[in-house]
């Protein structure tokens, strides 16, 4: 169970209250928050690759990882990592399964608060529900292509875990460009999506809980 927090943590993991070059903090994101769930609605499923970059304290350069992101209402979630090593997370049914070589594991979410909320934010960041997320205070801001969209944790249990998670979203069609997390040591997670194809046929089998 440890080795499925942690993972789901790296997947998840700017400073607080921080001002972002080129983007301007809306005084009333009322009207942005109308659309943006006016748009989420339309947006069935989504099909991407994705780069992963984890910025540690520790470590010089950092480390990058490359996949493949499946998501399909209402809370579907496939990540499937490729290079350099392979890593599998499905979120579906309540549950969260990881496959790590030749480990597996599976957990329900229902049997953890902090495993709930995590899933939570996953599916929020993609599904367009983040704003209304109750665990976060949120600030949006905007930018010529993007929102920004920046949650602040106020659950003790997850305050402990991140400082700030940002979110990019293309204006065009209100999906996620980018997630950036800061955990409280200072570092931090980017995860940059690319090739993005909406509103397209998944099978089913993507999210079986092997």
């Amino acid at each position: 169970m440890h080795k499925v927090f942690m993972l789901l943590c790296c997947i998840l993991t700017i400073g607080a209250r921080a001002q972002y070059a080129g983007y301007t903090l809306m005084a009333d994101s009322g009207p942005f928050k109308t659309q943006f769930a006016t748009m989420a609605q339309k947006n069935t499923s989504l099909r991407c690759d994705f780069v992963q970059e984890k910025n540690l304290s520790v470590l010089s350069e950092k480390i990058t990882s490359r996949g493949k992101f499946w998501f399909r209402r209402p809370d579907n979630v496939r990540m499937e990592y490729t290079q350099p090593f392979q890593y599998l997370m499905i979120l579906a049914n309540n549950h969260v399964f990881i496959r790590d070589g030749q480990k597996e594991n599976s957990v329900s979410t229902k049997s953890s608060k902090l495993f709930a909320q995590i899933n939570q934010l996953v599916v929020d960041c993609v599904r367009g529900t983040a704003v209304n997320n109750p665990d976060f205070s949120v600030r949006v801001f905007e930018g010529g292509q993007t929102w920004l969209v920046e949650l602040t944790p106020v659950a003790k249990n997850l305050k402990d875990l991140f400082q700030t998670v940002t979110v990019l979203l293309e204006k065009k069609d209100f999906t996620p460009a980018r997630i950036k997390m800061l955990e409280p040591s200072g570092d931090n997670t980017v995860i940059t999506f690319s090739n993005k194809e909406q509103n397209v046929a998944l099978p089913d089998n993507l999210f079986v809980l092997h």
